[in-house]
């Protein structure tokens, strides 16, 4: 009988939960924002309660005795085996907290909730998920990459999540693009995060706007204030030719697959699967990125680059959270 589990991903900017069935994927989901302002206290107690309403809602669609425990994807170094999150970089206040046994007593003292926890890496859990829901399913080696308030990524080789002997594999929003530029983030000169996370990509496109008249789309979408550009609004005006969205989406991409190019150096891995909120921009950033990608890595390496999008969209993570509950441990199912 297949079992069922709560898959929990936890965003800078937005907490997702899901109830995921072994067999059919997510029955139920939902979102809240993040209260990362509360600490790591304050953010344990919000993630009991949701976790614990999650539990409750499953437990009325599917057999409570199938249950097979809460997956959480955080943000930052994971120690997957004793469930400790260290310094994640869109969490303020945090060091190296045992978030595992935090949760598992809250859960257990205040909603009577006892249940077996697994934490992982959140762009871990995503490649995951993709690679048993998703659009990694039919690759054996591929890198899910994972672009959003952050940028992270996750590695799969054989078939198998990587974490590495520290489980910070695959932390590619931390590779270094340039090394003296002016972008800062966490305290690291140059990363990929730096320059295409989501509030960078904002403050690029504002950079862009000095003269409103080069952009009227954009301008109109943002109510003449460009301080309130989202990502949103540069995916429409790109769409619909505004040639300031489409020239800051083009250089998204190309750093982007700068990124990926050093992968395929460095690992020889050739399949990248994008997902993450930002990644909603499709071919606005895969087109250059591939593009970049063949100009950024000899021809030898060509044979096989693949850029796909992420499958699952905003439930990845979840999903990949939730697998980890299923079937932990063990190498993931393949259409192979």
């Amino acid at each position: 009988m297949p079992s069922w589990a709560i898959g929990i991903d936890l965003g800078g900017t937005n907490i997702k939960a899901a109830v995921v069935d072994e067999a059919e994927g997510v029955v139920d989901q939902d979102s809240q924002p993040t209260d990362a302002e509360a600490g790591p206290e304050g953010f344990v107690r919000q993630l009991a309660l949701l976790a614990s309403e999650h539990f409750q809602r499953g437990s009325e669609m599917l057999d409570p005795g199938t249950f097979a425990g809460i997956g959480v994807g955080a943000p930052g170094a994971v120690d997957s085996t004793k469930g400790l999150l260290s310094y994640p970089p869109n969490l303020p206040g945090w060091g190296r907290y045992p978030l595992r046994d935090a949760l598992q007593s809250r859960l257990e003292q205040a909603h009577g909730l006892a249940a077996p926890i697994l934490i992982e890496n959140d762009a871990n859990a995503a490649a995951y998920g993709e690679a048993v829901f998703g659009g990694g399913n039919s690759f054996r080696d591929f890198m899910m990459v994972t672009l959003g308030t952050g940028v992270g990524g996750g590695i799969i080789l054989d078939r198998k999540l990587y974490r590495g002997p520290n489980g910070t594999a695959g932390e590619i929003g931390f590779m270094i693009i340039d090394f003296e530029g002016e972008s800062v983030h966490a305290g690291v000169r140059g990363t990929i995060e730096s320059l295409i996370g989501k509030q960078r990509i904002v403050e690029l496109a504002c950079g862009m706007l000095d003269d409103p008249k080069a952009s009227p789309r954009l301008m109109e979408l943002c109510s003449l204030n460009p301080s309130k550009v989202s990502p949103r609004h540069l995916e429409q005006a790109a769409k619909e030719g505004d040639p300031v969205a489409l020239r800051l989406w083009q250089r998204v991409g190309s750093i982007l697959g700068v990124g990926l190019a050093n992968i395929v150096a460095l690992m020889d891995i050739r399949k990248f699967v994008i997902g993450g909120g930002i990644a909603a921009a499709g071919d606005l950033i895969f087109e250059p990125a591939l593009m970049q990608l063949h100009r950024s890595t000899l021809p030898s390496m060509h044979e096989g680059l693949e850029i796909v999008p992420a499958k699952l969209g905003n439930s990845a993570g979840v999903c990949g959270a939730a697998a980890l509950c299923f079937a932990s441990g063990h190498p993931l199912r393949s259409d192979d």
